[in-house]
């Protein structure tokens, strides 16, 4: 073998010797131009390979980096059962995580769940817990952390907005990591209740339901969300101003590529986006459209998600009895200009809706063409509506109608919440309404007002507001009959035995399929009756650098949730060859 190695080594000096030979025979200009062709030569050849491996490259998300964000409010409960401002939930969501998760495409995956079975009668559900599922200490999640964060929901002193979710609900240890639900009766939207964060028993156990609230884990919680806590930063008077979050390495679903997300606190938008034009956050949400559209001008990017969310304007029959009339209520629908409202009012940062389904939830259909513009035909057609049903322009240009006896006017108020777009829309649709003849008076009240004193004891002739749908689309709530009295929200007053058959059996049925044809035709009910004129679902504004990549927003039904997929976002890249990477 060595002599083998010797011989190829005295060829290739001999090889070397010839080409100097060679070389130093060439002239001047000979030499020169050779080895001006050498080096074309071994470019070109360097050039090929780089193109060749390129091609071979595809770049990946990498850990690494970190960014900004600024949101309006402080959190005060950080805590999946009693989260309820905006700062809380959204803290909440990237603290903690629950046996399943939804995504960004508008599914649900297990998250802390390693699988789940779900009874034929589907009443039973039964998951078992990922043996790698641990919180940010360390500590296992276990079947008694589950359990016992659903007993607090469950428990009527906590008062958790959460517990109408488990009302009914039994809850069974199967074994250190196996748990079992119970219910009453068949809920096909159940599952999304699973996707509550668990509480670390360990931490909570010692804390008793009169403490929970003022408990210093509402501020620094401990979940088994994809980031945890690294410091939080204070004011002189020790109110939190940001939190420092990093990426928790053994998130259930995977390492976040970003390590480190800051989130910082404002008491309004003008506070808010200030600071986005200082360069002191990079991201913001929760914004008017007016301000979306004023940043969209300046170059930022924008990215926007239709929100399960309808506003519309509800009539109340049993306070004025004018709304009993469909043709009152279908001329009132016929002259709203909800192409305005979008354009006007929301710069193009929502859809215009005919039905009580928001675009994107199951069972929504679009109209079948687009709906008309308030111009002078449509009022025309409004009016001849009132007028074959009986209604005479008269005194002051308003429609009246003998009924009996008595003479009607077309005359109500319309109840809304003091909120700057809503004011807008109130404003934009009465003038139509005025313009067609009737006298609308609105009434502004503010939130706890409108809802202690207007929305729960009915007193109201129309009222302008919105209802988040969700994404399960459960509209029991909304629109069954035996919600028409509070706490139930049917604020129409709506009662349709086919209505409520469609309800009851849409939400006992696990088939997709056949769920979205219940509510279609449910959908179908409400246009034919009319208890409500609706105008349009939002969209969800989202400011985010061209630097973060990988986000997806394509079904969002709280603002919070745009962190679903937020452990697949990064900044960071590597290139690696296509074969190493995995599909």
């Amino acid at each position: 073998m060595k002599n083998v190695f010797l011989k190829i080594t005295e060829r290739v000096r001999a090889l070397f010797r010839h080409i100097k030979e060679v070389i130093a025979s060439f002239s001047r200009k000979e030499r020169v131009a050779f080895f001006i062709a050498l080096w074309a030569f071994i470019i070109s050849f360097a050039l090929i390979i780089w193109n060749i491996n390129k091609s071979f490259m595809v770049e990946v998300p990498a850990y690494g980096g970190s960014f900004t964000e600024g949101i309006i409010g402080i959190p005060r409960f950080i805590n999946p059962l009693i989260a309820v401002s905006d700062a809380d939930r959204d803290l909440t969501l990237l603290a903690y995580s629950g046996l399943m998760r939804a995504t960004a495409s508008g599914t649900l995956i297990p998250d802390l769940a390693l699988n789940y079975e779900i009874s034929d009668d589907g009443l039973v559900y039964t998951f078992t817990i990922k043996d790698t599922a641990v919180f940010h200490d360390g500590t296992p999640v276990t079947a008694d952390d589950v359990i016992f964060t659903i007993t607090k929901a469950e428990d009527s002193a906590l008062k958790s907005p959460k517990r109408a979710n488990w009302d009914g609900v039994a809850v069974e240890k199967m074994g250190d990591r196996e748990i079992r639900f119970t219910l009453r009766q068949p809920y096909a939207p159940f599952l999304g209740n699973t996707t509550l964060g668990i509480l670390p028993k360990h931490i909570w156990d010692n804390v008793s339901i009169e403490q929970f609230n003022f408990s210093q884990f509402n501020i620094e919680p401990v979940g088994s969300g994809p980031y945890r806590v690294k410091n939080i930063t204070r004011d002189k008077s020790g109110i939190p101003v940001s939190y420092n979050l990093s990426s928790f390495k053994d998130f259930t679903l995977g390492r976040p590529y970003i390590n480190d997300m800051t989130i910082k606190f404002y008491a309004n938008e003008e506070e808010l986006t200030s600071a986005l034009s200082n360069g002191d956050i990079e991201s913001l949400n929760a914004i008017s459209p007016q301000t979306a559209n004023e940043l969209s001008e300046k170059g930022d990017k924008i990215i926007r998600s239709p929100l399960p969310r309808v506003f519309g304007v509800f009539f109340n029959q049993n306070q004025a009895p004018i709304f009993t009339d469909s043709a009152v209520r279908t001329a009132l629908d016929t002259a709203v200009d909800r192409a305005a409202i979008i354009e006007t009012i929301l710069y193009g940062y929502g859809t215009a809706i005919d039905g009580p389904i928001p675009p994107g939830s199951l069972g929504y259909t679009a109209p079948k063409e687009n709906m008309p513009s308030a111009n002078a035909e449509q009022l025309q057609k409004a009016r001849g509506i009132l007028e074959k049903n009986g209604w005479k322009l008269g005194k002051g240009g308003i429609y009246e109608k003998r009924v009996k006896k008595t003479t009607q006017r077309l005359s109500f108020s319309l109840s809304i919440p003091n909120v700057a777009e809503l004011k807008s829309v109130a404003e934009m649709v009465s003038g139509t309404w005025r313009a067609l003849g009737a006298d609308v008076e609105i009434k502004i009240f503010e939130a706890g007002d409108l809802n202690q004193n207007v929305i729960r004891p009915r007193k109201y002739d129309a009222l302008l507001f919105g209802e988040i749908v969700g994404r399960d689309t459960d509209l029991f709530a909304f629109w069954h009959s035996s919600q028409r009295n509070d706490p139930g929200l049917n604020i129409a007053l709506y009662a349709s035995s086919v209505a409520d058959k469609l309800l009851e059996s849409a939400r006992s049925i696990s088939d997709t399929d056949t769920r979205a044809a219940k509510y279609a035709k449910f959908q179908q009910e409400i246009k034919n009756d009319t208890p409500a004129i609706f105008l349009y679902s939002p969209d969800f504004v989202y400011i985010l650098p061209e630097r973060i990549r990988g986000v997806e927003l394509n079904s969002v039904a709280t603002p919070s949730e745009r962190f679903l997929n937020n452990n697949k976002w990064f900044i960071e890249t590597n290139s690696v060859w296509k074969i190493f990477v995995r599909d």
